[in-house]
C-alpha cells in the first residue's frame, strides 16, 4: 500500500535522519580522531614495509624506526652485528643512568605468506568495517614494536620523565632462530654497556578478557633419527631392515607424543609444561625416474622431529630415551642434534624468570596493567621459542607479554590481524607498565618513589 506523506513531515523526518546521520558520523571519527587516527596511521606504514623472510627489508624497517626516533627526540643508532641485518636501538636517557635500564624489546622479521590464501594482502595493512587490521606481523610482533613507541610518545607529551634508561631494540632473524639478531646481541660487550635491569618481549593473544604473560618458554631440540639396514627384495621378511628400524622408532615416540598430549586434554599440564613431539619430515626409498623402486627395500631411512623441551622437564632423562628407546645402536640407528637449545643454567636451574616477591619488576608489571585497566591469567611457559630465551641465558629477568585480550591466536596464521580498538588499548598498557618500570628504584629490597629522589 502506497501512502503520500505531508511535505512539512517530510522535511522534519528527513532533519532528524541528518542530525541523526552526523551523531554517528561525529561518534566514528571521535574515536578515531586526531592521537588515535595518526597511531593507527603510524601502525600501517610499518606493517606496510615487507619484511617477510627469507628476503626481509631490514633498511627499510630501520629508516621507519630511525625517523620515528627523530619525531620523538630519541637518541638512534643501528647495529650490525652481521652483514645486512641491521639492528635498531633507539634510548630514552633516564634521570639516574647508574640505575639499571629497561630494555623494551622487539623483532622486525615476519613469517612468509601464502597470498593467495589472504582475503587482503598481508602488506596492505587493511582495516575492515570491523577495525580489525589485517596484515603479516599485525600480532607477531610489530604490534608490540609500534605500541612500545607509541607509549613513549604519550608519556613524553605528558611530560613524564625517567628516572631509568629506556632501551627499544628492534632486532633481525626471530623468525629464523634470531641467532644473527639477539645471539649476537646478548654475546656482546655493547649489551654489557647498556646495563640492562629487565627486558621485556612478545607474548601470546588471549581469546578472552585476561592478558596473557609468560616467564619461561619451551627449548627447541631439532632431532633427526637415521636407521641403517642391509637392502633387500621387496618381497623377503628379515630383521633389523632400515624401515623397519625406523618404524619401531616413531611407534615408540608416538607413545610418548600421545602421553604428553594426554596430559594437555586432560588439563594437568599447561600446552607449555609437556615436552612436544612432531615430524617435520620423513625420507627413505630409493629414488628411480618415475618415483622410487617398489621392490626393494632401502639401507638407509630417516625422520627429523622438532622437540620442544619445558624447562620443567628432566633433559637429561629425555636423552636417555632417544639414545636407548628412539634410536638405539643396537637396532643399527644414529641420532643427532640440528639445534639442541639449553632447558636449564650450568647450575642445573631451569631458565626461567622468577614470578614471585624475589622479583620486583615481576609485581610492577601486574600493578600497572591493573592500573591501565587490565586483568591477568595465571603466568605461563611459553609454548615455542622467542628471543626471550637468549636474555635468560644472561641472567636477566624477561618477561613475555603483548597485550591482546580478546583476540584470536593468528600468528604466522593465514588472515592474520588484531583489532584497532585493541591496539590501542595495548598502547595504555604499555605506558602504564613504562612509566611503572622507568620510575622505580630499589633499595635494601624496599620501593621508593619517585619524590624520595
Amino acid at each position: 500500500m502506497e501512502f503520500d506523506i505531508p511535505k512539512v513531515l517530510y522535511f522534519h523526518l528527513s532533519l532528524l535522519i541528518l542530525v541523526a546521520s552526523s551523531t554517528i558520523e561525529a561518534s566514528d571519527s571521535s574515536s578515531l580522531s586526531s592521537s588515535a587516527a595518526e597511531i593507527l596511521s603510524r601502525f600501517q606504514q610499518y606493517l606496510q614495509i615487507n619484511t617477510a623472510q627469507p628476503a626481509p627489508n631490514y633498511y627499510e624497517a630501520a629508516d621507519f624506526l630511525v625517523a620515528q626516533a627523530k619525531s620523538l627526540s630519541l637518541e638512534s643508532q643501528t647495529i650490525e652485528f652481521v652483514k645486512g641485518k641491521p639492528m635498531v636501538l633507539l634510548k630514552w636517557p633516564g634521570a639516574h643512568p647508574d640505575l639499571p635500564a629497561i630494555l623494551l624489546y622487539s623483532h622486525t622479521d615476519v613469517v612468509p605468506s601464502e597470498l593467495h590464501k589472504w582475503m587482503y594482502d598481508p602488506f596492505s595493512a587493511h582495516i575492515d568495517q570491523n577495525g580489525h587490521i589485517y596484515a603479516r606481523g599485525s600480532q607477531d610482533m610489530k604490534c608490540v614494536g609500534m605500541q612500545y613507541l607509541e607509549a613513549v610518545r604519550r608519556l613524553k607529551a605528558s611530560g613524564f620523565q625517567p628516572l631509568r634508561s629506556i632501551y627499544l631494540s628492534f632486532s633481525p632473524d626471530e623468525e629464523i632462530g634470531g641467532h644473527d639478531g639477539a645471539g649476537k646481541f646478548v654475546e656482546s660487550e655493547f649489551l654489557k654497556n647498556l646495563n640492562i635491569g629487565v627486558v621485556l618481549d612478545e607474548g601470546l593473544a588471549s581469546p578472552n578478557e585476561n592478558y596473557r604473560v609468560f616467564y619461561g618458554e619451551r627449548s627447541p631440540w631439532w632431532l633427526v633419527i637415521k636407521a641403517t639396514g642391509a637392502p633387500g627384495h621387496g618381497a623377503k621378511l628379515y630383521d633389523n631392515s632400515a624401515m623397519e628400524n625406523l618404524l619401531k622408532s616413531l611407534e615408540s615416540i608416538r607413545r610418548f607424543r600421545a602421553s604428553q598430549f594426554d596430559l594437555i586434554k586432560t588439563g594437568l599440564k599447561a600446552e607449555g609444561e609437556a615436552v612436544s613431539v612432531n615430524m617435520a619430515y620423513l625420507k627413505g626409498g630409493t629414488p628411480s625416474p618415475t618415483g622410487f623402486v617398489m621392490n626393494l627395500q632401502p639401507s638407509e631411512a630417516e625422520a627429523g622431529f622438532d622437540i620442544r623441551v619445558p624447562p620443567t622437564a628432566d633433559p637429561e632423562s629425555l636423552e636417555r630415551r632417544i639414545a636407548e628407546e628412539w634410536a638405539p645402536a643396537s637396532r643399527n640407528m644414529t641420532f643427532w642434534f640440528v639445534q639442541k637449545a639449553p632447558v636449564h643454567d650450568e647450575s642445573g636451574n631451569p631458565i626461567i624468570t622468577r614470578t614471585d616477591s624475589s622479583n620486583p619488576w615481576w609485581g610492577l608489571l601486574e600493578d600497572a596493567i591493573r592500573k591501565a585497566g587490565g586483568k591477568l591469567q595465571k603466568p605461563e611457559i611459553f609454548p615455542a621459542a622467542t628471543d626471550s630465551r637468549y636474555f635468560r641465558r644472561q641472567g636477566l629477568p624477561a618477561v613475555g607479554f603483548s597485550p591482546m585480550a580478546n583476540t584470536p591466536i593468528l600468528l604466522h596464521d593465514h588472515n592474520e590481524f588484531l583489532n584497532r580498538d585493541v591496539y590501542l588499548k595495548g598502547v595504555e598498557i604499555y605506558e602504564s607498565i613504562i612509566k611503572a618500570y622507568a620510575s622505580y628504584v630499589e633499595d635494601g629490597g624496599n620501593r621508593e618513589s619517585r619524590d624520595e629522589l
